[in-house]
């Protein structure tokens, strides 16, 4: 998943995010700058550590909801209550010091809510704080009446809605690519798995029967034979070889013309008589290749477990018919690792895999549109 996060940016975005947070911390300038000319000690040092306290808890609270959002974890409104309050608490001990210039901190709080809180009860909040930044300097003595800040308060709220909404919806595409990133490995495995499986298979059930053929001809008088034979071994082995890397270099391809020469090969070593198509010009283009599977695994089904002594290949414009005259079992009583990829390939194309036991024998049909 390191790649998803790299094409995000996620640590940059959270170094940025930390940056924003702090960049809004310049308006708090104004009521530290009042702050710092009140001539009583106490209520100055009260001012400035409950200012300092206001902004160090914005920022964390910032980054700690920025992280709740992307890693799509809930966030408790109860949290996000008590900071608000505990928020406007620190602005209240700060206002004797601050005077008016403490209604700057409204933002802060209208902004947490908005980024906070579910939509209705953050409007719930700024509208409660609308009032407060009339209303007070209408009913504290000294203060007065003035509506610099409510343009700033209301457009801080808007701007870190459309904040907001670009973090949630920045997590959703992060987790929405996570979900695609592992569904294609996903199916990068099982297109691996099921590559191999056909490939070597096929090659290593034909390798032990001519393994066992070159036994028999050795122990008889077939040298020449067994000779040839052994050759054949050394370049099925080699090609299974290549097959590997070319599967896992994402390379492989099989050709029908190819497989009906390799199952005439793999039947005439297993001793069943083989009845095969002479020419591949029947099957469309565009599904010769799905044929090419099928008779791969379906040759292989037959001289791997039906004790066959006849195999019949059927192949038309619509359909490839793999039938045998065994004893009607295919890998498993039907059902197996290679029946399953072929049915996974046959279903990608908008084909049909029929497979089962016959009288007598085993039949497996690819079918296409």
């Amino acid at each position: 998943m390191q790649q998803v996060e790299d094409v995000l940016g996620r640590p940059r975005l959270g170094r940025w995010g930390s940056v924003f947070a702090v960049a809004w911390l310049v308006y708090l300038l104004q009521p530290l700058h009042a702050a710092l000319g009140e001539p009583d000690l106490v209520l100055r040092v009260l001012g400035l550590a409950a200012l300092m306290l206001f902004a160090a808890g914005f920022a964390v609270f910032f980054g700690w909801l920025r992280a709740r959002r992307i890693a799509a974890r809930p966030v408790a409104e109860p949290v996000v209550l008590a900071s608000l309050a505990t928020g406007g608490l620190l602005l209240g001990i700060a206002a004797p010091a601050t005077g008016q210039d403490v209604l700057v901190g409204v933002v802060y709080l209208g902004v947490a809510s908005v980024m906070a809180l579910p939509l209705r009860r953050a409007l719930v909040v700024v509208a409660v704080l609308v009032v407060s930044t009339v209303g007070l300097p209408r009913v504290v003595p000294g203060w007065e009446g003035t509506w610099d800040v409510l343009p700033e308060l209301l457009l801080a709220c808007f701007a870190a809605y459309g904040v907001g909404q670009v973090v949630l919806r920045n997590g959703e595409l992060a987790r929405a690519r996570e979900q695609i990133t592992e569904l294609a490995v996903s199916r990068e495995r099982e297109r691996l798995a099921r590559d191999v499986h056909d490939i070597l298979g096929h090659s290593l059930t034909v390798i032990t029967v001519k393994s066992e053929l070159v036994g028999r001809l050795l122990e008889g008088t077939e040298h020449d034979r067994a000779r040839r034979e052994v050759a054949e071994l050394e370049q099925l082995a080699r090609g299974a070889l290549a097959d590997v890397r070319s599967t896992v270099a994402g390379t492989r391809e099989v050709s029908l013309a190819g497989e009906l020469a390799a199952a005439r090969r793999a039947l005439d070593a297993a001793g069943i008589d083989a009845d095969l198509p002479g020419s591949v010009e029947l099957a469309p283009p565009a599904h010769r290749e799905l044929f090419a599977w099928a008779l791969r695994e379906g040759v292989t089904n037959v001289v791997r477990h039906s004790a066959a002594r006849r195999c019949v290949v059927t192949l038309d414009g619509r359909a490839l018919e793999v039938c045998d005259d065994g004893r009607g079992v295919g890998v498993a009583g039907g059902g197996g690792t290679g029946l399953d990829g072929l049915r996974a390939r046959a279903e990608a194309t908008g084909a049909t895999l029929h497979c089962g036991p016959t009288r007598p024998g085993f039949l497996l049909r690819v079918e296409v549109p």
